[in-house]
């Protein structure tokens, strides 16, 4: 089975392991680097691929054929360029199945939500489609006597984007479509773990009429991103991922003079009061907690139950026990993974908590070698514990108690990070209350998953988030361009200095 060929995720659990390579000036080109990691479909186990590792070399030449492209492509006129994005959503649209197996096979999430991520990617460049109006400068005349000012955004010239595993199509589509829309070119580096996707989408965009060398795609792990980083001909880089290398992302290439969003970990609370509608709190934190297996920025990770919620609790632990791992619920990336998210489970239980519905242990019948981890609810979880402060990236729901919204609110202001807050409540002026004092970037209100929908932006606070602006909506467009102002004086009597 070649690269681009589609199982239906039902029946993908064996392939032939295939040779990804990466995507220079509008073709595939196979690794040069000697350096290759195995690519696994997390349903089974097994080695459905060898993705090729670019070297310092091999960024060069992506970068090269960027730069080369630049200067025609910057110079094509904004409406040339949405209708690039005009055929590339229809491409999208009419290729999403293709697109979400491709996913399915590589990264694990189950089918339906595998198309809804690409769904949302499609969101952006829907987006990026307005990109005339979006790149309108203002204007103002007789700012002083005879004299009119004016203010255009111009493109940087080549940017990067360096995207992890868990949204292998969404979150590149968070980044180029807009980057390329407002007329600069670019070099993404997606996560080894499932690059498929990223080829895919640059076939689609060549054949959307995108020209040669615009978008470019090179695969590898710390020594590509590092190339990029430290590249002097990329002006900017976006980044998604762990806090961690988020900071070193960020502290290494300001260094290099470059332009740099980073976006970090999270730990995202969920406030439920007893007020709460019991099904649309229950199920809303269930789905925050288990989409993606968890595997998100934008899970609810922890559940803070106030006063009286038992009910609610009973609820959501009653339904995680009917959800069915294989269907409901997909694998986790690695095996590594598995042990991690397995091994915080059992220290959360060994210091006291206690585990409702357990996860550990899953096996699918048929894929008994996949990396599984069913949906956990664990009760009684003290703030202090590490379950209750460390991002566990799977399907782990940490509920901590208190006695009222101050309490609550304290220890979702205690997490370092700031991405995302809910509050389930039928009150308005708890949600209120909660909308001002909740230390995070992104509200929800009776929301689970409060990602802001185009043409509003997504970004976190505090250790959720490195650099100025958000990935996408308008923060986007001013990330991705450089804004330039012009005076102008055409009467002569209008004095010597408009200044003076």
């Amino acid at each position: 089975m070649d690269a681009e060929t589609v199982t239906p995720p039902s029946t993908a659990t064996t392939a032939a392991v295939v040779r990804i390579g990466h995507f220079v000036a509008g073709r595939r080109v196979e690794g040069r680097s000697g350096r290759e990691a195995d690519v696994f479909n997390p349903a089974t186990g097994a080695v459905s691929g060898r993705v090729a590792l670019a070297s310092a070399g091999e960024v060069d030449a992506a970068v090269a054929s960027a730069k080369a492209a630049f200067p025609a492509w910057s110079d094509t006129p904004p409406v040339r360029r949405a209708r690039v994005m005009f055929k590339f959503k229809e491409l999208l649209e009419t290729q999403r199945d293709q697109l979400a197996a491709i996913i399915t096979r590589e990264h694990g999430k189950v089918f339906e939500d595998a198309k809804g991520e690409v769904a949302r990617g499609i969101d952006v460049v829907e987006f990026a489609t307005g990109i005339p109006h979006l790149m309108k400068g203002e204007y103002s005349d007789q700012v002083s006597t005879g004299i009119d000012q004016f203010s255009l955004r111009q493109p940087l010239g080549v940017c990067a984007g360096i995207t992890p595993f868990n949204f292998p199509a969404m979150v590149p589509m968070w980044m180029y479509p807009v980057a390329i829309a407002c007329g600069n070119t670019f070099v993404l580096k997606p996560s080894e773990k499932d690059p498929s996707a990223a080829v895919k989408l640059a076939e689609l965009l060549r054949e959307a009429g995108l020209p040669d060398g615009v978008f470019n795609v090179v695969h590898g792990g710390r020594e590509t991103a590092e190339a990029i980083l430290d590249h002097p001909g990329i002006e900017a880089v976006s980044f998604v991922g762990s806090t961690p290398v988020a900071k070193a992302v960020y502290r290494r290439g300001t260094a290099a003079l470059k332009r740099v969003l980073a976006l970090g970990g999270a730990k995202n609370h969920v406030i439920v009061m007893p007020d709460a509608d019991p099904e649309m709190a229950a199920g809303g934190v269930l789905a925050a907690m288990s989409g993606c297996t968890g595997q998100r920025c934008m899970a609810a990770s922890v559940m803070v139950a106030v006063s009286a919620t038992d009910h609610i609790v009973e609820r959501l632990a009653a339904q995680a026990r009917t959800m069915v791992v294989g269907r409901d619920v997909g694998p986790v990336i690695t095996p590594q993974a598995k042990e991690r998210i397995e091994r915080a489970i059992a220290e959360a239980e060994q210091a006291g908590a206690k585990v409702l519905v357990d996860g550990r242990n899953a096996v699918v019948p048929g894929r008994e070698g996949g990396f599984w981890v069913g949906p956990t609810v664990i009760d009684q979880v003290r703030p202090e514990m590490r379950i209750a402060q460390e991002e566990v990236f799977g399907p782990v729901l940490a509920i901590v108690r208190t006695r009222d919204l101050d309490e609550a609110l304290a220890v979702e202001n205690a997490s370092p990070y700031g991405n995302a807050a809910s509050i389930f409540t039928e009150s308005g002026g708890l949600a209120r209350r909660t909308m001002e004092q909740a230390s995070a970037g992104m509200i929800g209100v009776n929301v689970g998953v409060p990602v802001p929908r185009e043409p509003f932006s997504f970004g976190g606070w505090n250790e959720s988030k490195f650099g100025v602006g958000d990935i996408t909506g308008r923060g986007s467009i001013e990330f991705w361009t450089k804004s330039k102002k012009m005076t102008t004086k055409w009467n002569k009597e209008a004095g010597v200095n408009w200044m003076s």
